[in-house]
């Protein structure tokens, strides 16, 4: 795959860090893109992250400006896109597997161990929205994981089953969802092309935003759908899911195993978030003592999207990983 160098993000270039464009394969053989981030000050070998989210995100937005930051702090970081998005490979384009994007971290750290700067003991993970539940995942799986870190995370297999709202669980709504997308099923092989939702189907022009607009899709949109987050290739700024994208979320719950989960783990939440109960849910799942729940005061899920309003904990992001990994 040919990549140019050009700087591409939606935040300035540090002149603290070098920067490179690289790939790596997971384990189904797709070729995953991801930028390297390394400390200009680097002496020896050091401790490495691999970041991604949030969902429907590229890392040229979010995980970048993790990425960044924590290199600036003396870390290896390697923001990448998830299979089947941005400019990782993978077809169709615009899907999602629980399975396949969990195992993108586990191929993010067979990459991360493979570089000569980097110490193999200590290697951890973060993921941001909805990658913070695969992150998680692939730390109950993945042992060479040494720390496991979520911003604001969602767990995307339930979201799909149960929508936003648990209390709201209708199994004859979900049947009807399943109906509609099998049904679909049967349109995209015989097009053979896999049909995208509405790009509008979950956010909106800002310029439509009124008072009776979901909180959730108002925030999304006031990022994604603005200067301020916007980038060409991100789902969620410029594009729209598979319609049968949810299929195999429904039923396949990502986060089933994890009380064996004995990865040191921070999660960290926005106090006002719309999904703070992912993060308090998951924290109290997990067994033993080696956890720690941050939630940050006045926050919005947004705000730990590119820290417009400094509310990103990056000092506890740091301490966490170079005291754990």
């Amino acid at each position: 795959m040919s990549l140019t160098q050009k700087w591409d993000k939606i935040f300035t270039k540090s002149n603290k860090i070098n920067h490179a464009k690289v790939t790596f394969k997971n384990r189904y053989g797709i070729v995953l893109v991801g930028n390297l981030y390394v400390p200009k000050n680097l002496n020896g070998k050091a401790g490495a992250i691999a970041i991604s989210g949030p969902y429907g995100a590229v890392k040229e937005q979010s995980s970048g400006i993790y990425a960044q930051n924590l290199a600036e702090r003396g870390l290896i970081t390697l923001a990448f896109d998830p299979s089947f998005t941005g400019k990782s490979g993978g077809t169709p384009r615009n899907i999602s597997s629980p399975e396949i994007n969990t195992e993108d971290f586990s191929a993010a750290v067979d990459y991360l161990g493979n570089l000569n700067i980097v110490n193999r003991d200590k290697i951890g993970i973060l993921g941001i929205c909805g990658f913070g539940g695969f992150a998680l995942n692939a730390a109950i799986l993945d042992t060479r994981v040494k720390a496991v870190a979520t911003s604001v995370m969602y767990d995307m297999t339930r979201v799909m089953a149960k929508g936003y709202n648990d209390a709201n669980d209708d199994k004859n709504k979900r049947k009807e969802m399943k109906k509609a997308m099998n049904e679909q099923r049967f349109i995209d092989t015989k097009t053979g092309v896999i049909a995208l939702g509405d790009k509008e189907t979950h956010l909106i022009s800002p310029e439509n935003i009124t008072d009776k607009t979901p909180k959730f899709v108002a925030e999304y949109s006031q990022f994604y759908k603005t200067k301020r987050g916007f980038h060409e290739r991100s789902i969620n700024s410029n594009g729209a899911w598979a319609i049968t994208n949810s299929l195999p979320f429904i039923n396949m719950p990502i986060l089933s195993y994890i009380s064996e989960l004995d990865t040191p783990t921070l999660i960290v939440a926005g106090e006002n978030a719309h999904s703070l109960y992912f993060s308090q849910d998951a924290f109290s799942a997990i067994n033993g003592d080696k956890k720690e729940l941050v939630i940050i005061p006045n926050a919005v899920h947004t705000d730990l999207y590119d820290n417009t309003t400094g509310k990103i904990p990056f000092d506890k992001f740091e301490q966490f990983f170079k005291m754990n990994s």
